[in-house]
């Protein structure tokens, strides 16, 4: 007698089919994430060559002891500018990174600079809310360095269409660097940092 196929119950069977669509539907998610993700953590970006390089944009915003801070403050210093928001993956991600150096450089002529951009990409209502927001996450993960709330006319100086957005700023107040796209290795922008703060 030739052997029976095993029958399947009609709920097992339906077990099946939505375990198989599932991981259809999870694959297909990675697929499209992963290279969004892993593509930006390497972004590296060589000097723009001094005679080349544009004025940093100027702006005034407020800091979060309430302070104005504007880019010429830093003039005489390499500065790392950081636009970021606290929900924005790639910008937490690589957050760490930004407090190494400034514990590594801060005595020798460099300073990071966050810009929270949380009020338009939350679409927030205030700086105050924003604020709410930004002021535990500073707490939380220890950053070391000063953070300002960003608003419209900064974006539009800096024709921030995505985030996050670092720049490295020389010591004469211009851009000589500029990463889109998320920089968890830091040793592209360690170098360039070193470069910079040799420059007379």
């Amino acid at each position: 007698m030739p052997n029976k196929a095993p029958t399947i119950s009609p709920e097992l069977a339906s077990r099946k089919r939505t375990h198989k669509i599932a991981g259809l539907i999870v694959a297909f998610v990675w697929m499209c994430i992963t290279p969004a993700l892993f593509g930006q953590q390497d972004v590296h970006a060589a000097l723009t060559p001094a005679p080349n390089r544009k004025p940093a944009p100027a702006f005034q915003l407020v800091m979060q002891d309430s302070t104005k801070m504007q880019i010429s403050d830093y003039r005489g210093k390499v500065v790392l500018l950081n636009f970021w928001a606290t929900d924005c993956g790639g910008c937490v991600l690589e957050i760490p990174s930004f407090i190494e150096l400034e514990k590594a450089y801060k005595d020798k002529g460099f300073t990071a600079v966050g810009v929270s951009m949380d009020i338009s990409y939350e679409d927030l209502k205030s700086a105050d809310e924003a604020w709410a927001r930004v002021r535990p996450f500073i707490a939380k993960h220890g950053v070391n360095y000063p953070i300002a709330m960003g608003d419209d006319a900064i974006s539009k100086a800096y024709a921030l269409n995505a985030f996050p957005a670092t720049y490295l700023i020389d010591k004469s107040g211009k851009i000589a660097v500029a990463y889109v796209g998320m920089v968890v290795n830091k040793d592209n922008v360690e170098t360039n940092i070193k470069s910079l703060l040799a420059e007379r």
